[in-house]
């Protein structure tokens, strides 16, 4: 049987113990805590390519299962990946480095413990997409609040307190309402196991209650408008490491939430509460553009930008359709990767000037031409420039949207204007204009560390603009027996009551 999963789960935990046994107060202490760190991280993304090489993308099925006694003989710890989960996996593994690397001058103080925290978020962000147990997943999934509370509350900024707790009570509580949602399954099937779970049938009236259980926990995590307050307090305030992992990898949980477990394990409900997700994604898409539109904060403004974004991935998950679907899954990724270059790119002028103020910069094409260059890639990705993998996902999600509903594909469609006219109003008032400030008149342009973070991002996401079949060939595998199931589902239900006169 592989343990390749739990190699992955383990390796940055190892990687946490070997910094707590490094010598302190010794010359070079801070610098070995960061490269047994940043080696750590690398070393579990190579272990991470081999499980994608062994992949069988054309496989349905769950692979790399793992399985051993835990709690009973009836919740298990039970590993397994397909083609939804795999890719988040590989994601997860490749921005850790980054993370690593954009914290290797800006964080100073408490250096090791800074680590240890994003190693064990590793291992637990890993869980939860690896899980094939209700009660494992709900486990790692609870677990990574810790980690990320303490990166924000600890190494943030000024309201750094205010914006962990607020991080922190926000998810804990959506997430209650999802544990009693799996007690409740656990005591209905009398297993905690996901694949029999996707093929249990529960009562249409259950389902209602379960399918709200999971939906109080992914709408907050996503987050979903309007559970969305909490996102940019936590963003402004982490460290722009911190920031990249939330916005690349947490988000998208709630995302992988709804199809892992809402659309296979309760069809009746996902498809009675479609239209109550059109209204919600919509509210996302239209409100927090707008409201990005007067952001004063770069950070918060693309914090904002993550919302509207998400949008498109629950409208896309809820048209119920192949290219809803596929879509769903592509912006999340797509996502993943612009949304950490553009924090990256935050981190890289705030490090200089110390300020996210757009009003503070003008001009830096001028003494920063490749930071310039870099930018505007990022930039014109999250517009969804055709050419960029932001553009894929978008017009996929809005393709499966006009085959579900033509007006909630209309209303939907603003959005793409929006995102263009804050995101090229803030990218010309950063940027471009005259270099008038005086502080900015001896800013340098990107060091080589800065250039290793961004250039792989930037060729990642102009590669998936041409290539968009590198991704959608593994996540439609899953959605086709997805997509039959509900059919299934919501066809016998309609049969037997058509039969009950």
């Amino acid at each position: 049987m592989s343990m390749i999963l739990s190699a992955l789960i383990l390796l940055p935990l190892i990687g946490a113990a070997m910094i707590l046994l490094v010598p302190k107060d010794t010359v070079g202490t801070l610098s070995n805590i960061r490269w047994i760190a940043l080696g750590t991280t690398i070393i579990t993304f190579a272990v991470s390519l081999v499980a994608w090489h062994r992949f069988d993308a054309t496989s349905p099925a769950f692979q790399f299962v793992e399985q051993g006694a835990w709690i009973s003989d009836t919740i298990r710890f039970k590993l397994g990946v397909d083609g939804y989960s795999m890719p988040f996996i590989i994601l997860t593994t490749f921005l850790m480095p980054f993370c690593i690397l954009a914290s290797w001058i800006s964080i100073e103080k408490r250096v090791s413990e800074y680590m240890i925290a994003f190693l064990v978020l590793e291992a637990l962000m890993i869980g939860v997409f690896a899980s094939l147990d209700l009660v494992l997943f709900y486990v790692f999934f609870e677990a990574g609040l810790i980690p990320m509370f303490l990166i924000i509350g600890v190494w943030g900024g000024k309201r750094r307190i205010y914006a962990s707790f607020k991080f922190f009570l926000y998810t804990l509580l959506g997430s209650v309402l999802m544990l009693i949602a799996i007690m409740t399954m656990y005591w209905t099937a009398g297993t905690t196991d996901i694949p029999t779970l996707m093929t249990y049938s529960f009562p249409a009236g259950m389902q209602k209650w379960l399918w709200f259980g999971f939906f109080a926990s992914f709408a907050v995590k996503m987050p979903m408008w309007p559970l969305h307050t909490w996102l940019p307090d936590a963003h402004v305030e982490a460290p722009t490491a911190g920031s990249v992992i939330l916005a690349a990898i947490l988000l998208k949980m709630g995302g992988y939430g709804f199809l892992r477990f809402s659309l296979p394990m309760f069809p009746l409900a996902s498809a009675e509460f479609a239209h109550f997700m059109f209204f919600l994604s919509l509210g996302a898409i239209i409100y927090t553009s707008l409201v990005a539109l007067v952001q004063e904060d770069i950070k918060k403004l693309i914090a904002y930008s993550s919302v509207a974004h998400m949008g498109y991935v629950t409208l896309g998950i809820f048209t119920l359709t192949p290219q809803g679907i596929e879509g769903a899954m592509f912006q999340m990724i797509s996502h993943g990767l612009i949304s950490a270059a553009l924090f990256l790119c935050v981190g890289v002028i705030y490090d200089r000037m110390h300020t996210r103020e757009i009003s503070a910069y003008g001009g830096l094409v001028h003494r920063m031409p490749l930071y310039a260059a870099l930018m505007m890639v990022f930039t014109m990705a999250n517009v969804g420039l055709p050419g960029t993998c932001g553009f894929i996902g978008e017009f996929l999600t809005l393709l499966g949207s006009r085959i579900a509903n033509s007006w909630v594909a209309l209303f939907a469609t603003t959005g793409v204007v929006l995102s263009a006219t804050y995101a090229l109003w803030m990218y010309a008032r950063v940027v471009l204009g005259k270099l008038v400030k005086p502080e900015l008149m001896s800013i340098k342009d990107l060091s080589p560390r800065e250039m290793v973070l961004l250039v792989p991002l930037a060729v990642l996401t102009i590669y998936f603009g041409f290539h968009a079949n590198a991704i959608l060939d593994v996540v439609s595998v899953p959605t086709e027996p997805l997509l039959a199931s509900l059919k299934a589902a919501v066809g016998s239900v309609k049969t037997a009551a058509l039969a009950l006169p």
